[in-house]
């Protein structure tokens, strides 16, 4: 797809783009590589790069790093340097930049700015482990009692050095409705929404039958609630297919039966041939967008999500799939019941799903930033 011929703003901006870190594509990397076709000259900043994690797009102008990089083994271990963060990000220097794009989820959107160079942060969600979601990335459980009473102590101060830098950013705008509610309860900060992109090009229905199959396309973490979506199926009666790998993968093999199949990671073919042939797609945990309930539609087929989070804005109900009440497996079981119940129109699911293609992420963000530069720099800024 052709990007933009031209990019918001006076033609001699430098332009300059902060992410997080560079460790693989998934969906936070996807918006920053089609940002990265809107600004192919802006430099490109992130905490670290783990080489060959990123696509060219990304990084063939090069990327700059922090100090973080040096640390030995950091680009595989760096979420345990997560108390250096906030120095890190601070360090970069950007005094000669007019306009800073920061694409963030923990702690890019605090970089430091000179007053007279614009700050546009695309939020994916204020960062979930500091604010609410402590337990599910450090609970007892998962680290132990002593390191996780530590982490927390850690966390809450990252939470306020969070809240507290939260008005370098000019302008907010968030990947869904979902999010624009947290940075305003965690920032007392108001975002437009732009929905983050999906290769709608890619993903389309094969035009064959479904193979009687439910699928999971997803991290093996515990938020995501796969143990749900393994539950409802058994439930149903109906065989599960699981594409993903993570720290989870053991204790949900324990406890899932012969129906189940775990692949784990599969090239994009794969994964798209799994979506054209699921009777459905099961999305069991909250989301704060969520990318593979819009490729799976993309490809034509229902999905069944939780009725909460992102899922409310890419999901219909009756239309493109199903929306469980509450997260139980015998919810999720219902949704499962109430899609296989009845046919539903193919075109319409991909009709919907083309809400949110490349290249109306790309048209939405342009003007956002082309609204944020036509504001006049407050004096003494």
């Amino acid at each position: 797809m052709t990007p933009p011929s031209s990019s918001p703003g006076p033609p001699d901006s430098r332009v300059a783009l902060v992410h997080d870190w560079l460790t693989g594509m998934r969906g936070g990397e996807r918006a920053l590589e089609a940002i990265c076709e809107l600004y192919p000259e802006a430099e490109r900043f992130a905490l670290l790069h783990v080489s060959g994690s990123a696509s060219s797009a990304i990084t063939g102008r090069g990327v700059r790093t922090s100090f973080l990089q040096r640390f030995p083994g950091g680009r595989h271990y760096y979420r345990s340097l997560l108390p250096l963060f906030p120095t890190a990000i601070e360090q970069f220097d950007l005094d000669d930049v007019d306009l800073v794009i920061s694409t963030s989820h923990c702690a890019a959107k605090s970089v430091v700015t000179p007053g007279r160079t614009r700050h546009l942060c695309y939020c994916f969600t204020p960062m979930r482990y500091a604010w609410d979601q402590f337990d599910a990335y450090f609970g007892p459980e998962r680290v132990g009692t002593g390191t996780s009473h530590l982490l927390r102590w850690q966390l809450n101060r990252l939470a306020r050095w969070d809240a507290a830098t939260a008005s370098r950013v000019d302008r907010y705008v968030a990947i869904s409705q979902y999010v624009s509610g947290r940075i305003r309860r965690y920032y007392n900060r108001t975002s437009s929404v732009v929905y983050p992109p999906v290769d709608t090009a890619y993903f389309q229905p094969s035009g064959a039958e479904p193979e009687g199959y439910l699928l999971v396309v997803s991290a093996l973490v515990p938020y995501k609630r796969v143990d749900l979506a393994i539950a409802a199926a058994a439930a149903v009666g109906m065989p599960l297919r699981i594409v993903g790998t993570g720290p989870e993968l053991t204790r949900l093999r324990s406890d899932a039966g012969a129906d189940v199949r775990f692949l784990g990671s599969l090239p994009d073919a794969e994964v798209r041939s799994a979506y054209q042939g699921a009777t459905a797609v099961l999305l069991p945990g909250i989301e704060d967008f969520g990318i593979v309930p819009v490729e799976a539609q993309a490809c034509g087929r229902p999905v069944v999500a939780l009725g909460q989070g992102g899922a409310c804005e890419t999901v219909v109900d009756g239309e493109t799939g199903a929306l469980a009440d509450e997260m139980t497996a015998e919810a999720l079981a219902d949704g499962i019941n109430r899609v296989r119940g009845r046919r539903f129109d193919t075109a319409a699911i991909r009709r919907h799903a083309e809400r949110f293609s490349r290249a109306r992420f790309q048209e939405g963000l342009q003007r956002e930033v082309a609204s944020l530069m036509a504001q006049p720099i407050e004096v003494g800024a």
